[in-house]
């Protein structure tokens, strides 16, 4: 048997995957191969669970050799194998596939699509780095003869009589100079790992040293020798293929160690597993989120039937929820030719919005069952929780029972118990309930303390994501305003229409508002004197709160029309208590350069409260205080 022919390319099906435009990244190849391998042995076990094939199946796997000297790489498998007609159909006719009509033929079977592949177009990846490809091949079919096809990348090839002596499939592939780093051992050990780790046939890379015990030494003590083995790389039954009810909590942490080695044990975990309307498996975790590394690093893993495809898988999970760790598998998700890119269709949105709601029941049952548990793990899963009721208004409908607020005394309450929690004692003269919360409670501790001593309680917004997460409440929360407790005099912030006089003069507080004009002097400042309680700070430096809130949603990507905020100059509001003993000191002080010093020092120390002191201001306050102490 001999024939040379040329292969037939049906343009529209095939361009561009030819060569090296087949793929953008080279490596690729050798998961489509191993890929096809496993999908031809997986082939030969179905039909012989269907009754389809009587011979020996032995235990199959797929194998990977590279030979430096002969700068080839061999993958071998015992699977199905392929005729000559077969390899003219399925290999020189690229627009067709061995899956297709193999699903064809036993679609009655019942799960005969979990075993389907696409023999043919992957198979071509592999001219993106070699010169030569040799298929040998022996099919299960009884009187079969051996087959060798044999094409230099044109499309030319040649097809002859083969010297297979056992069932499978042997591909050669003669590298090119310009891919010689793939003989490297290392190198097609990595792509293995990286791809086949967990595919459901074995799949061995020549062999590796194991230690295995060796007798007792004369003290009794265990000798251990190293010893050849197969290198098996991966795990042909990973815990995502199983059951829940099957498994342990152990066997979940120890699956999370496996894919991320050096992370801290995960919070807790969502086991995937659905159907209809579309096929989905995996395992998702809550990590304790340290670092932005570790988030950029430990990435969801998407895999097509246990095949790794990408872990870029936005579109198929909800943005909130890509800070999540874990496995996605999907025969449902639609690839391009070389597996590699998500296309949107139907079944991606529906994925997404299943992924979306089990990740709301999981949090919402964890609420109702272990509340205090919950509460324990706020801290590391609230990013998620309030991005998810940022971004998807499905998730917020169900968060919204389960999202927490803590205050500074380290109390939770969801969103309707703080509500009613306030209502009575902070609510303003308009009926609005006025939520309090500090940003930096260590630095805004005075804020919190005069807060507190009129009986008001202070939330703690202090994540990157919380100028949004406030916004947002706001637009939700029913006559409700969230105001930072330095954002003004607690008094203004929670204004009740409670009238305070003035006990200067008209002429006293113009005279006072000039005199810390000129101390301060610095037009940035708009300076008023208010009719404050005789016990609150004596001046207080703000920066119109919608200006801050604005500028804090800026500086954490708020995007859009907020950038005009955080090219404007900063602009401040500061209230000078003209009812506070200090307003009287100034006006009463002999000169105005005192006048002057003793304003000056009580707005640096305002600045000070809010960090907004630094630099030579700073020094000079420092010098000023000593000279005033040393009096």
């Amino acid at each position: 048997m001999q024939e040379k022919g040329k292969i037939s390319i049906h343009t529209e099906n095939i361009f561009p995957i030819i060569k090296k435009f087949l793929y953008s990244d080279h490596e690729i190849f050798l998961r489509e191969l191993v890929s096809n391998s496993v999908d031809a042995t997986q082939k030969i076990k179905r039909l012989a669970a269907l009754g389809e094939y009587t011979g020996d199946i032995g235990d199959p796997r797929v194998e990977v050799s590279v030979n430096k000297k002969k700068k080839t790489i061999t993958i071998e498998d015992g699977g199905i194998g392929m005729t000559a007609e077969e390899i003219k159909k399925y290999i020189n006719q690229i627009a067709f596939s061995g899956a297709t009509e193999f699903m064809e033929k036993f679609k009655d079977a019942g799960d005969a699509k979990e075993i389907i592949g696409k023999f043919g177009l992957g198979f071509y990846s592999a001219f993106m780095v070699a010169g030569k490809v040799e298929i040998d091949s022996l099919s299960y079919q009884e009187g079969a003869e051996p087959a060798k096809w044999i094409c230099d990348g044109s499309t030319e090839f040649e097809i002859k009589a083969g010297k297979r002596k056992q069932r499978g499939t042997t591909i050669t592939l003669h590298i090119n100079e310009d891919s010689e780093e793939f003989l490297e051992d290392s190198r097609i050990q990595n792509i293995l790992d990286k791809y086949a780790k967990f595919l459901p046939v074995e799949v061995q890379f020549g062999q590796k040293d194991q230690s295995v015990e060796d007798g007792e030494d004369k003290e009794g003590k265990k000798k251990w020798k190293t010893v050849k083995v197969d290198n098996i790389i991966n795990n042909t039954a990973p815990i995502w293929t199983k059951s829940p009810s099957d498994l342990t909590d152990e066997d979940y942490l120890s699956f999370y160690k496996e894919l991320y080695p050096m992370t801290e044990d995960p919070l807790f975990w969502i086991h995937l597993n659905v159907d209809f309307p579309f096929e989905l498996t995996g395992i998702l975790y809550f990590p304790k989120v340290k670092n932005d590394f570790e988030m950029q690093r430990n990435k969801i893993q998407l895999y097509s039937r246990q095949v790794f495809i990408t872990d870029e898988v936005k579109d198929v999970v909800p943005e909130f929820l890509m800070l999540l760790h874990g496995i996605i598998d999907s025969p449902d998700i639609p690839l391009n030719v070389s597996r590699s890119y998500l296309q949107s269709d139907g079944n991606v949105k529906k994925i997404n919005s299943y992924i979306t709601k089990k990740v709301a029941d999981k949090l919402g049952d964890l609420f109702k069952k272990e509340r205090e548990s919950y509460e324990s793990k706020w801290d590391d899963i609230g990013l998620f929780v309030k991005y998810g009721m940022l971004s998807e208004e499905k998730f917020y409908d169900k968060a919204k029972d389960f999202g927490l607020v803590k205050n500074t005394e380290g109390k939770f309450f969801t969103l309707d118990e703080y509500a009613k929690h306030i209502e009575t004692n902070q609510t303003d003269k308009d009926g609005n309930k006025i939520w309090l919360y500090s940003s930096e409670p260590a630095k805004q501790d005075s804020f919190i303390a005069t807060a507190k001593d009129k009986g008001y309680d202070v939330l703690v917004f202090d994540t990157p994501i919380d100028s949004h997460f406030i916004n947002h409440m706001e637009t939700k929360l029913e006559k409700t305003q969230i105001k930072r407790v330095d954002a003004d005099n607690v008094d203004k912030l929670i204004d009740k229409d409670e009238k305070r006089e003035l006990i200067l003069s008209e002429e006293e507080k113009t005279s006072l508002q000039g005199v810390f004009e000129k101390s301060i002097g610095n037009p940035t400042y708009k300076v008023s004197v208010e009719p404050l309680s005789p016990t609150d700070a004596p001046v207080t430096v703000t920066m119109p709160e919608f200006m801050r809130r604005m500028k804090e949603m800026q500086a954490t990507g708020g995007g859009g029309g907020f950038n005009m905020f955080g090219s404007m100059p900063d602009s401040y509001d500061v209230s000078v208590n003209g009812n506070h003993a200090l307003a009287e000191k100034i006006i009463k002080a002999k000169t105005d350069k005192t006048k002057e010093k003793v304003a000056k020092q009580a707005f640096d120390l305002a600045l000070l409260s809010q960090g907004l002191l630094d630099g030579k201001d700073l020094t000079d306050f420092i010098k000023r205080s000593t000279e005033i102490l040393s009096k």
